[in-house]
């Protein structure tokens, strides 16, 4: 299907450009970095203000990022009275699946509407307090500058803003300040960081990415860039605005001075290198619109002696002028051919010119409309003529998501009636964009669903000169024109100061039809289907495939009171055959009520399909998701968070307080798998679950015949987008089809959240995601509703969620009616909002394609368990004893995390996470059942505590408790950071 839908009619919101525009770009930049290159970098590094002596490239990237934060004509930053050095310390390192950004507590509040939605985002940046030491801060910059890039050997630099190319130094990279501090000694990289790190320029693959539409740029291109674009136009047309012996002494230099103003001024600053006749401006009147001179691009200087009055046959009158007007810091770009004459009965004039000119325009839309269609540049304008011409294809080496510019031309037309020579060239172009959709049937076939706008159609097609009761004239092909109108009981009369007179009798209409919206606001219209018989009593531009005309009538006006008092009553009591049919709104096609910006914002987002059933939602066309027996399946709760959240203390809570509710089933993630969560293992465990439940008997128990419900509990570091994937892409269809997510809820524990600073646990962000989780719960601080961490979380949690619920539940136990309904809801994660999320923020999670990332600092899991009943005060006596005294970070720069259920983060010093560590040595180990104590070879530093021997356990479990055999939980950073946890009972103080 394809749909054509006029501009302007109306924006998509902000909320929807602002998350699926934000997570795309990141994406489009995180491709560079896959691509299958020997030479690709591992991190594209973006470094602002002073740091990188006020790198232009690197401030492109950023603008591109961060939706044009850091433009030299923000105004928002003057405005907070912050000096310029303390909003431009900014330190962004992308790569492939994560985002490094380092940045202070003055500008974070600023930046965080901007990068909140980003995947695996991990913020570098002090307390308020800590900043407040200058001396620390810097050394924190440098630290977390050093840090970012560890993992790195190829580094890809932005060096050059598009338009002015330089040639990479990295010399001079090595002499941005912050680039510099990388040698110094204690709290640097141990070395200079070019020698280091590879660094290579990645300016042309930016610029390449730049370049594509998205949402917002073609927000910004509507209503900027076009605007003044359509200004320039309305320049030219004052030119003609006067009495014809001033019409005749116009010269091309004159008429075309707005079109050479506008794009020389805008060069000055321009990125747009090409220089080519088709991306130059010209106005050239009759003859001299030959071949040789449109070909010759030369059109900087026109000439002052070349007159509408001398430029025809034989030095007469000319028949017609070709302009073009071409943005200069846009792909805007469009031709016309307007004509010094009339077209149309009772007038004949450039009738051959005109009929041209409608040909050259209706093949150029066609192509634009096949084009659209079927994304094949050759087919759209296969079109042959007798006169020689030129076709400018359309480009599609990039993407499909560039503004592109369909082009036609007729070169050398002669002068068929006087046979006296060469009456000059008729061109015709349009700026365009296209949409395509990849849709997924049910049988697994993949068709597109496909839409375009043409974004110069605002510009006039058809203009003539020579030859007030406000109204307009219009028809679906032709632009509105404004004249006098005058009704007769068998027709209209319309004057026009271009046209001339153009009447209408009834005896060529077919049907007249009136809508009037009743309102201040709203034109009323006459609608007129005429026969072809009109034709040649219409002016070439009124001509159209459809044989339909539409007349407005301003609500007020003089002209509308007078339809209303003498021509309506007597139009709709007609004896003539043809009488007047009120319509309602619905009259109105349903093409002009489609928005192609809705249609763009979900294609541009990805190539990714999506589900047919599921395409109204996106479109946002309908709020209702069709789901067959919905009744009988079973539905998942899912409760995740990080370790110590009390997520398995609500699990417990929920079983208990809802047993009436229906039959649950608990899954558990163990704690004691490598993986953060294992899709294999997932999935085998709902194949069980499903067949153990198809071979229940039919004799059960009351109890047993009740709703099954599956509640999955994830404590840990998984990423909730591989769980839902794990579903969706179940291998046995079946299983699959018998199961449906009802929410997904995320416990937080306020204190277990930052490691250090404002650097966040692995997956924390992700666990709030839009689209996935409908609910987070606070499992600490619900008495002090305003204390600051708090507070600071919730802000953090609602810019990268903002549709999420908040759930106050002091360690597990929620206390409201309201809230237990929100937990165990059936159909929030099926709710149109959130669907129409997912697939703008994970395109491709419904057929299992998104990547999650890894999880950042490495964490790994290990159980540790007691073989005889735990005695607690004395375990707890132990641990505060001096074997959990503090030490320094082995010399390998691993440092252990001292925690309880709710691990704290402590003090960053030199790039080193240092805090309170296990110390223990073999001897003091032993006696402590179940811990073993290992130094692996060739490792210096206090040994390592490791299980003793356990038994496996299934998928599905309880917690450990007190007075039995229980275990406790370690988790190890992999190379900055370790922590301790017990079971829900045994907790290690902190």
């Amino acid at each position: 299907a394809v749909t054509h839908t006029p501009i302007l009619l109306s924006t998509v919101s902000k909320d929807w450009l602002s998350f699926s525009s934000s997570c795309s770009r990141l994406r489009q930049i995180q491709s560079i970095l896959t691509q299958s290159s020997k030479s690709q970098p591992d991190g594209i590094l973006c470094i602002l203000g002073i740091d990188s002596r006020y790198n232009e490239g690197c401030r492109e990237l950023a603008n591109y990022l961060l939706f044009g934060l850091y433009n030299q004509n923000n105004n928002d930053f003057e405005k907070t009275g912050f000096p310029e050095e303390v909003l431009d310390d900014v330190i962004i390192l992308i790569k492939p699946d994560s985002v490094h950004l380092y940045c202070n507590p003055v500008n974070y509040s600023y930046l965080l509407p901007y990068v909140a939605y980003w995947r695996n985002l991990h913020f570098h940046c002090l307390t308020e307090n800590e900043y407040e030491d200058e001396e620390a801060a810097e050394e924190f910059k440098i630290s977390s500058f050093v840090d970012m890039v560890r993992d790195c050997s190829r580094i890809g630099i932005p060096y050059s803003s598009q338009g002015h190319l330089q040639i990479f130094d990295m010399f001079i990279v090595e002499k941005w300040p912050v680039v510099q501090a990388f040698a110094l000694e204690g709290i640097g990289g141990d070395g200079f960081f070019t020698m280091k790190y590879e660094l290579m320029d990645v300016s042309m693959d930016l610029w390449k990415t730049y370049s594509k539409m998205d949402p917002v740029s073609l927000e910004d291109l509507l209503f900027e860039d076009l605007m003044t674009f359509e200004h320039q136009w309305t320049s030219f047309f004052a030119n003609f605005d006067t009495e014809i012996p001033f019409i005749l002494e116009l010269s091309e230099s004159q008429a075309g001075e707005p079109f050479r103003s506008y794009f020389s001024h805008g060069m000055i600053s321009s990125h747009i290198t090409d220089n080519s006749p088709s991306r130059q401006p010209f106005v050239l009147f009759g003859n001299h619109s030959s071949k040789e001179n449109l070909d010759s691009g030369n059109f900087n200087f026109p000439s002052e002696g070349h007159l509408v009055r001398n430029t025809g046959v034989g030095g007469s009158t000319a028949k017609h002028m070709v302009v073009q007007c071409v943005s200069p810091k846009g792909p805007l770009a469009c031709s016309r051919t307007y004509v010094f004459g009339t077209t149309h009965i009772p007038y004949l004039g450039n009738r051959l010119l005109s009929q041209i000119y409608a040909a050259v325009v209706e093949a150029v839309l066609a192509g634009i409309a096949c084009y659209a269609k079927t994304s094949n540049a050759t087919k759209s304008l296969n079109i042959e003529i007798s006169f020689c011409f030129r076709i400018i294809p359309l480009d599609n080496e990039d993407s499909l998501y560039l503004v592109k510019t369909a082009a036609m031309t007729i070169y050398d037309i002669p002068d068929l009636l006087g046979g006296r020579g060469c009456l000059g060239s008729v061109v015709f172009s349009e700026s365009f964009l296209a949409s395509q959709i990849f849709i997924k049937e049910k049988d697994g076939s993949i068709n597109t669903e496909t839409s375009y706008i043409i974004l110069t159609a605002a510009i006039p097609r058809y203009v003539s000169w020579l030859v007030s009761i406000s109204i307009i004239l219009d028809s679906s092909q032709a632009m509105p024109e404004e004249g006098k109108l005058y009704f007769f009981s068998d027709g209209i009369l319309f004057s026009h100061p271009h046209h001339g007179s153009i009447t209408v009798s009834k005896n060529h209409m077919d049907s007249i039809k009136f809508y009037d919206g009743d309102s201040t606001s709203v034109v009323a219209a006459l609608f007129i289907d005429f026969k072809s018989s009109l034709l040649v009593h219409l002016p070439v531009q009124l001509h159209t495939p459809s044989n339909f005309l539409m007349i407005g009538l301003f609500p007020k006006s003089k002209i509308y009171k007078a339809f209303y008092s003498q021509v309506f009553s007597s139009w709709k009591q007609t004896n003539s055959g043809i009488s007047l049919k009120v319509v309602q709104a619905d009259f109105l096609s349903v093409e002009q009520k489609r928005l192609f910006l809705q249609h763009f914002a979900v294609s541009s987002i990805s190539r990714e399909p999506v589900m047919r059933a599921h395409l109204p939602i996106l479109l946002q066309q309908s709020e209702s998701i069709p789901v067959s027996n919905a009744e009988n399946k079973v539905v998942i709760t899912i409760i995740t968070g990080l370790p110590g959240c009390h997520s398995s203390d609500l699990s417990a809570f929920l079983v208990t307080f809802n047993k009436e509710y229906g039959r649950w089933v608990v899954y558990r993630q163990t704690m004691d798998s490598p993986e953060c969560f294992s899709a294999a293992r997932f999935q085998r465990y709902l194949s069980s679950v499903l067949e153990s439940q198809q071979n229940r008997s039919a004799r059960q128990s009351s109890y047993s015949r009740k709703k099954m419900r599956l509640l999955v509990v994830l404590q840990g570091y998984t990423d909730v987008i591989d769980v839902v994937q794990a579903l969706q892409t179940h291998p046995d269809p079946d299983v699959k089809s018998s199961f449906i997510i009802g929410t997904i809820s995320t416990c937080v524990e306020p204190l277990s959240c930052y490691m250090e600073h404002r650097f966040l646990f692995p997956k924390f962000l992700d666990q709030c995601s839009q689209g996935l989780v409908s609910n987070v719960i606070f499992t600490s601080h619900t008495t002090e509703q305003r204390h600051p961490l708090l507070v600071q979380l919730q802000s953090l949690i609602r810019a990268a969620n903002p549709a999420v619920s908040f759930i106050l539940a002091e360690n597990g136990l929620v206390t409201r009616n309201e809230d237990i309904e929100l937990i165990l809801s059936e159909s929030s994660f099926s709710n149109p909002q959130m669907m129409r999320a997912r697939y703008l923020m994970y395109p491709g999670w419904y057929d299992g394609k998104f990547g999650a990332g890894s999880v950042f600092p490495p964490m790994v899991q290990i159980c540790v368990w007691f073989s005889r009943p735990l005695e607690k005060t004395r375990f707890v006596t132990k641990c505060k004893g001096k074997n959990l005294e503090g030490s320094e970070p082995t010399p390998s720069g691993r440092s252990l995390w001292k925690a309880g259920t709710s691990p704290r983060a402590l003090r960053h010093e030199r790039g080193a996470l240092r805090h309170r560590s296990l110390r223990s040595r073999e001897s003091r180990s032993a006696g402590t059942p179940g811990l073993r104590a290992i130094r692996h070879p060739g490792e210096r530093g206090p040994p390592r505590l490791y299980p003793g021997p356990s038994s496996p356990e299934s998928g599905a479990h309880a917690d450990a408790g007190c007075g039995r055999r229980g275990r406790g939980f370690v988790d190890f950073r992999g190379r900055a950071a370790r922590s301790v946890e017990s079971g829900s009972s045994c907790s290690l103080p902190r």
